[in-house]
């Protein structure tokens, strides 16, 4: 009975498969001895990607990760850097064999906004580098360190177009095959790997940084890929030759940044067909009051978030041991007898006799 019953469990998990449930995959290209991954095929879910980066960096989550595929690992020594770059247009990627892929379930847009506040407030009188880029949308997000290392990077279209046909871009060394460079998308995607080079280039300039003692986050999203498949289709060669290109250069970029930190470096690649949901960012203006006012007509209190049981406690603790020295000291002052307990009265004592 129990063979029985495994067996349409099989296809029903196969089947949410095939049908795009948990078709995208997480990858990790490098990863120092002190994180470890285990091999498997436990799908991981789509908005706990960020909570894999953070903990894997030694920061806590505020719900607990039940996903066995990242171990416990060395706690005492954690990553340098973290890398995470997501490839929009694929549910796979053909990486090298030495690397770990796990199946995303249920692949929603995600952001690492949670772990680069942290190393933002943990380390903010060192130097961290944060830098999170999109080059197709033409968004940039940079913190500590980065608007230094890599003021000369490109980051919008008309800068990216200009960086490609430069004397030292990639284009002079780069088989384009099937691909233009008199297209936009064919641009598109090249200008992006024009962007990997560049991170990698810029940084080496500043191995000092890659020394230092805090962590470095970098967060990419490539989409270059994406546009190419919508323009000449998902068969057509040019297709077939932007991944595999794209697969090289993110395997040379991975082992850049893996040897520039020493062997420090988590190097992770999420690769997506499309997103269940778009993204959307929460932000709040003076304009929003009186909706919000609304919405919360009987003045309820916010609901506290997970560090709320600590400080209760700390706070709760240290008021009774107050206390209790309090009642303590005064008992003690009360039943005092000022002969013999106080060495101020005895001291008085002594002289007065001696004169």
């Amino acid at each position: 009975m129990g063979r029985r019953g495994a067996v349409p469990a099989a296809v029903l998990l196969a089947a949410a498969c095939l049908a795009g449930v948990c078709g995208d995959e997480f990858s990790i290209l490098r990863t120092p001895q002190s994180v470890v991954f285990r091999d498997g095929s436990w799908p991981i879910p789509g908005d706990r990607i960020p909570d894999v980066a953070a903990l894997s960096m030694g920061f806590s989550v505020e719900e607990d990760l039940s996903w066995p595929g990242l171990a416990v690992g060395d706690l005492f020594h954690r990553p340098r850097a973290t890398v995470l770059v997501t490839v929009k247009g694929v549910d796979k990627l053909t990486l090298p064999v030495k690397g770990i892929s796990y199946p995303i379930e249920n692949a929603v847009p995600f952001s690492l906004d949670s772990v680069a506040n942290a190393i933002h407030t943990l380390f903010s009188e060192e130097t961290p580098v944060v830098l999170q880029l999109a080059p197709s949308e033409e968004r940039v997000y940079m913190v500590g360190k980065a608007n230094s290392v890599f003021e000369d990077l490109s980051v919008t279209l008309r800068q990216l177009r200009n960086r490609l046909f430069q004397d030292n871009s990639i284009l002079s060394s780069l088989p384009l095959n099937s691909l233009s460079r008199n297209n936009e998308v064919d641009l598109l995607f090249l200008s992006e790997l024009q962007v990997l080079h560049d991170i990698a280039s810029l940084l080496s300039r500043h191995k000092h940084l890659a020394k230092d003692h805090s962590p470095d986050l970098y967060s990419l999203e490539l989409a270059g890929l994406e546009e190419i498949g919508k323009r000449y289709g998902e068969d057509s060669q040019q297709f077939k030759d932007a991944s595999q290109i794209l697969v090289e250069s993110l395997q040379k970029f991975a082992d850049e940044m893996y040897n520039l930190y020493s062997g420090n470096a988590v190097v992770e690649v999420v690769a997506v067909k499309t997103f269940n949901s778009p993204l959307t960012r929460k932000t709040r203006s003076i304009l929003q009051s009186s909706q919000s006012e609304s919405d919360n007509p009987y003045n309820l209190a916010y609901p506290y978030n997970y560090n709320y049981s600590v400080i209760f406690n700390i706070i709760l603790w240290m008021m009774i041991g107050l206390a209790l020295a309090v009642i303590v000291i005064s008992y003690n002052l009360w039943n005092m007898d000022p002969g013999y307990d106080s060495i101020i009265y005895r001291m008085t004592n002594q002289k007065i006799r001696m004169d």
